[in-house]
């Protein structure tokens, strides 16, 4: 189901931002295991999948940091998230895919708009491990650029990695779309001045609710259809996207 708060102007948009994990990739499995294996090294009671995936989003160190309690002692954390990383870096596509209709969606969006819509991919997730995951899933053509969480001196919700994005393609804020599956992907798109498409299908849906973004899909198979929908509301009205109050 599509539904709408402020619809998006599709006939001006010129890039697509998506984060990448609950958005383009179920890699939910692949993180727990690595959280888990982490904390049987560190001696620690194993976490269920759906309680560490509450804990994705804002990037590897603050995951391990949630998984451990957040101890006081920084060496430690710091060999966990070393141990966590060397794990994941091995495993990263032991369970993860797309999700059912995403690589669909991606060539839909590329062929439909004859090169107009340029897309790219920032995610907390730490870089490299991030491309790899695009790579081995055979996805890099669709992007011309993927950034992580370590590829700045700031994750989102700061809006750098986004701005960085935009001088790189020359798309103005309002030309652009940011489409993920939390309220940080939100919030992004706001300190940015960019449109939002939130997805309930991902790792966060609740933190949609106290965060909404300007059109909600629930599977991928609507990604196209909510971005075609263009600048007419479901009241008839055009919203301006400056203003937005939640």
């Amino acid at each position: 189901m599509i539904r709408v708060l402020r619809s998006i102007p599709a006939e001006h948009l010129k890039l697509l931002i998506f984060d990448l994990d609950g958005t383009l990739v179920d890699s939910q499995l692949d993180l727990a295991h690595a959280v888990n294996a982490m904390l049987r090294k560190f001696d620690r009671a194993e976490l269920p999948v759906d309680v560490i995936a509450t804990y994705i989003g804002d990037g590897a160190p603050m995951l391990i940091r949630r998984a451990l309690g957040d101890p006081q002692d920084e060496r430690f954390v710091k060999d966990a998230l070393h141990y966590f990383m060397a794990y994941y870096r091995e495993h990263k596509l032991d369970n993860t895919q797309a999700y059912a209709g995403i690589p669909e969606a991606l060539s839909e969006l590329r062929d439909r708009s004859n090169g107009r819509f340029r897309m790219a991919v920032l995610t907390n997730k730490p870089v490299n491990p991030s491309r790899g995951i695009i790579e081995g899933l055979g996805m890099n053509d669709f992007f011309l650029q993927i950034y992580g969480g370590n590829s700045f001196s700031t994750k989102k919700p700061d809006p750098f990695g986004a701005r960085v994005l935009l001088q790189e393609t020359g798309a103005a804020p309002e030309e652009t779309l940011m489409i993920g599956d939390s309220q940080v992907d939100v919030l992004t798109a706001r300190n940015a001045g960019m449109w939002s498409l939130g997805v309930t299908y991902g790792f966060a849906p609740e933190s949609l609710q106290k965060h909404p973004p300007d059109v909600l899909i629930d599977s991928p198979s609507e990604l196209t259809s909510a971005i075609g929908m263009g600048a007419v509301s479901r009241e008839g009205e055009i919203p301006a996207r400056e203003g937005f109050t939640e």
